[in-house]
């Protein structure tokens, strides 16, 4: 048997294979926990200012049968801070997670959950050796506007200072 042909037919066995492990038919998404909406509030397409200055506008959006919470930010002043995050809801802990990314090679991992009116999502960081928390905080939730903050504690946790204000108003 040439090389050709070997290649031919071991992709054509794996191809058996795999396809009876795929679904036969439409396939329907497993019934989410309630909890899984309390992010709902921030779809949409949102202006943001921070003070009376523009501070960027953000894209989010319900993704995978609406399992995740998907977010394109675009900051202002150019060149500005430009990222994206994926959010899920774990049912067996019953908290939020969320990862972002952005075009300054960040990476941050953040865990929180929605608590009287409030969804506080926090990590814990460290930077030139100096462990700190910081969190982000979605406040003063309406349908068409809230507020959101970028703070930072290094008592862990007794006090925390804003460090990023930034107020969304729904794009009509």
């Amino acid at each position: 048997m040439d090389f050709t042909r070997a290649t031919v037919l071991l992709i054509a066995a794996i191809a058996l294979l795999a396809g009876s492990a795929l679904p036969t038919g439409a396939q329907t998404p497993p019934p989410q926990d309630p909890r899984a909406a309390q992010f709902d509030f921030w779809v949409g397409v949102w202006d943001l200012t921070s003070g009376d200055k523009p501070a960027g506008t953000n894209t989010i959006t319900k993704e995978f049968d609406g399992a995740v919470i998907m977010e394109h930010f675009s900051g202002i002043p150019q060149p500005g801070l430009n990222g994206m995050s994926v959010s899920v809801f774990n049912p067996a802990t019953g908290k939020w997670h969320q990862t972002w990314v952005d075009n300054q090679a960040g990476y941050l991992d953040f865990v929180g959950e929605f608590a009287d009116g409030k969804m506080i999502l926090s990590r814990h960081a460290n930077r030139a050796g100096k462990d700190f928390l910081q969190r982000m905080v979605w406040s003063n939730i309406g349908p068409d506007s809230f507020d959101w903050s970028w703070e930072r504690s290094d008592d862990n946790g007794a006090t925390w200072q804003v460090v990023w204000p930034i107020h969304y108003t729904r794009k009509k």
